[in-house]
């Protein structure tokens, strides 16, 4: 069964702990947590305190994705704050496979991000120690864009990789997805999507309808 991680970048912060228990309750597998520094990319967001403040009102995976340059000062922070998977991009520190070890040794599940511009060959000696690799069908930093066809095939792509070298990681994809383009992403083997915008258009009473939809 796909899972869905909800995006908090596109709820109500003012209310974000009826938001989350909505979630629960309406069939979201996974809290999809965008942490973003102003360095890697041009916008700010969280910090570890909103991942320990979740982790506190909900039984969700916290699924916490750092957009954020350099990732191994902060790596602990995040692991001590109640993240339960921590994904980075690689390209964003240049010491992807200690941060991976760091994540995996304090029994947290590791993954990395794939930013549009990056080739997925270009990381593949870190596949075999992750759990989860992101494909960003959007340029990270905003919520609300438009997905990026062009970034399908590296979803294929990753899925034919898997199968051929028994690699173990589960798909996600981010960025732009609804109705339309998670169907497109699932037929080309995603696992997980991460979801924002489309998740929270309607308000809340409407969370396990779209949600199901995306399904």
């Amino acid at each position: 069964m796909i899972k869905i991680s909800p995006s908090i970048l596109s709820a109500d912060l003012l209310k974000i702990e009826k938001v989350v228990k909505s979630l629960d309750e309406s069939g979201a597998d996974y809290i999809h947590i965008d942490i973003m520094d102003g360095h890697y990319v041009p916008n700010i967001t969280f910090g570890p305190n909103i991942v320990n403040s979740l982790s506190k009102i909900t039984s969700k995976i916290l699924d916490v994705h750092l957009m954020i340059k350099p990732v191994k000062p902060y790596i602990k922070e995040f692991i001590n704050s109640g993240s339960n998977i921590i994904s980075f991009h690689p390209e964003a520190d240049s010491n992807c496979e200690e941060i991976i070890n760091i994540i995996n040794q304090a029994g947290i599940k590791a993954g990395i991000a794939i930013h549009p511009d990056v080739n997925i060959m270009d990381f593949e000696y870190l596949y075999s120690k992750v759990h989860q690799i992101i494909v960003m069908t959007v340029v990270p930093g905003f919520g609300g864009q438009q997905f990026m066809n062009s970034q399908v095939k590296k979803i294929k792509d990753l899925y034919d990789l898997r199968k051929n070298k028994n690699y173990t990681y589960n798909i996600s994809v981010d960025g732009g997805i609804n109705d339309e383009t998670a169907k497109i992403c699932i037929d080309n083997g995603v696992d997980i999507l991460a979801v924002g915008s489309y998740i929270f258009s309607e308000g809340e009473q409407q969370y396990k309808k779209l949600i199901k939809s995306l399904r």
